[in-house]
């Protein structure tokens, strides 16, 4: 089994593990909402591989959440990813993180879920999984509308997670809709991607390997009087 540390910034939640195959075996995390990664990133590195009572030689791999997500989160992540990778020699694998969001989801039949992560103003992140967590729509920016994901007004259950569900539940007045504002990117949902893709070798280059930003970065300035 590939041991395999996942790191997960893409949020705010601060969220590091240690997985063996698809199980974790050490999980540290802290969904703060000003944004802690820079000072607690490593900690959670070093304290998450103590806790599985490994050496960073042990490792096999490491994993990225790889976005869409915040900016500077995403930039933090993978910084420290890569500096893994290439002082401990390891391959660099990179998980979805709407993706690994939807894992949080144990569907029924016929369900849908739809993880959203909030961007400016009406915007989100979004993208769309079937009841066996497979994508059936691509990774998307939008305005939320009354029109948004209408093509499952006739679902039996559509699943709304995210930061982006409490403006979506403000305008989206489907009654097959639940919504879920609370639900964040958590390291412990990317083991089972991870361990796939080790297991498929498909590896990030580590040298050129960026985050999906989705958008570009926009400065927010101070406002002219």
């Amino acid at each position: 089994m590939a041991r395999i540390l996942n790191l997960e910034t893409a949020t705010t939640n601060c969220s590091v593990c240690v997985s063996d195959g698809n199980t974790v075996i050490a999980l540290k995390e802290n969904n703060a909402v000003d944004y802690s990664h820079s000072e607690q990133l490593h900690i959670f590195i070093r304290d998450a591989v103590e806790e599985a009572s490994l050496s960073f030689s042990d490792l096999d791999a490491i994993a990225v959440s790889k976005g869409p997500g915040s900016y500077t989160g995403l930039r933090i992540g993978v910084s420290a990813a890569k500096g893994l990778c290439f002082s401990l020699d390891l391959p660099l694998i990179s998980v979805p993180t709407l993706q690994s969001m939807a894992l949080q989801i144990r569907p029924e039949k016929g369900e849908v879920i739809i993880p959203v992560l909030d961007a400016r103003r009406m915007e989100v992140y979004a993208s769309v999984f079937n009841e066996n967590h497979e994508e059936i729509r691509e990774t998307r920016a939008e305005i939320i509308d009354e029109t948004s994901f209408s093509t499952y007004t006739a679902t039996q259950k559509v699943h709304i997670i995210g930061s982006g569900a409490k403006k979506c539940e403000e305008i989206l007045n489907y009654p097959n809709f639940h919504f879920d504002a609370a639900i964040v990117p958590s390291a412990k949902e990317m083991a089972t991607i991870a361990h796939q893709k080790y297991q498929a070798k498909k590896f990030e280059d580590v040298a050129y390997f960026e985050p999906f930003y989705l958008k570009d970065f926009v400065l927010q300035g101070k406002k002219k009087p």
